[in-house]
């Protein structure tokens, strides 16, 4: 029987044991999936033991996307792109490492949520691995604008200048968003993990415009709480991401994309159970 395994720390909380899970049970595809959490300074050591012990495929979430993409024999274009690797895929000799992250999001964007990116004012919050994974994908869209905001402006700038070969993105920091309104707003940052949500100026998101966070669960609490009083007409959290962005790592390794519809139903109802027990 084939293995994988999600890697991260934290990792307990996880939802990708049960998702995957499930593809397995719509495929009839025989697999064990389990949750391993790996500290960064093992990361090295726990990728070659992963290996030799003949795990066919890894999801990879935080704080290791990033830094992951170091320990892979090669990666895909849009790995490359993003400077960060959320699925490895098992070879003969090592890992070669992919992003499903920014296809995740324009997936459960466009056919969960009806939420058009092209020709959109788009706002992206946060310059980290998870914000690094969609700029893209995003970008290929052709939104009317995509700016991408942080507490500084530093990681902003870079990351405008390391995507300008695919798309024009404007870098700021929250602060200099004022005056601006917005028709989708993404929260990429990892502050609601930390019960924060980032200070942000006034009334960002236009009439009528959209809330997506990247987050789920407890951490997605705060831009909820945000996004409604910006009067969004639809606020969603990352559970359509994290369904659809699996379905498609379960298709590098079994050449099979899962439903994800029902799935993400059930996702939802057991995270709201949970919240309220």
């Amino acid at each position: 029987m084939d293995r994988y395994a999600v890697i991260g720390q934290p990792i307990a909380h996880s939802l990708s044991p049960r998702i995957h899970a499930d593809f397995a049970q719509q495929t009839r595809i025989a697999l064990e999936y389990e949750a391993i959490e790996v500290s960064q300074a093992a990361l090295e050591q726990e990728l070659s033991k992963l290996h030799r012990a003949g795990y066919k495929g890894l999801n990879v979430t935080l704080p290791h996307k990033v830094s992951v993409a170091a320990f892979c024999e090669t990666r895909s274009e849009r790995a490359k792109l993003a400077g960060a690797v959320n699925t490895l895929v098992r070879s003969d000799t090592g890992w070669n490492g992919d992003n499903t992250d920014g296809e995740g999001l324009i997936r459960d964007l466009r056919d969960n949520l009806d939420i058009e990116v092209r020709g959109r004012r788009v706002l992206l919050l946060g310059a980290g691995g998870a914000a690094r994974g969609v700029i893209g994908p995003l970008l290929a869209q052709s939104p009317a604008e995509l700016v991408l905001s942080n507490r500084n402006p530093w990681k902003p700038e870079a990351l405008a200048e390391h995507f300008k070969p695919v798309g024009a993105l404007r870098p700021c920091t929250h602060l200099a968003l004022k005056g601006d309104r917005f028709d989708l707003i993404i929260n990429a940052t990892s502050a609601g993990h930390s019960g924060e949500m980032p200070r942000l100026p006034g009334q960002l998101l236009a009439e009528g415009g959209a809330c997506y966070d990247l987050s789920y669960g407890s951490a997605h609490a705060p831009f909820h709480a945000w996004a409604e009083s910006q009067n969004a007409s639809l606020i969603a959290d990352g559970i359509g991401m994290l369904a659809e962005q699996a379905a498609v790592a379960f298709e590098l390794w079994n050449g099979v994309l899962p439903r994800t519809d029902a799935l993400i139903a059930v996702l939802h109802k057991a995270l709201w159970e949970f919240g309220a027990a």
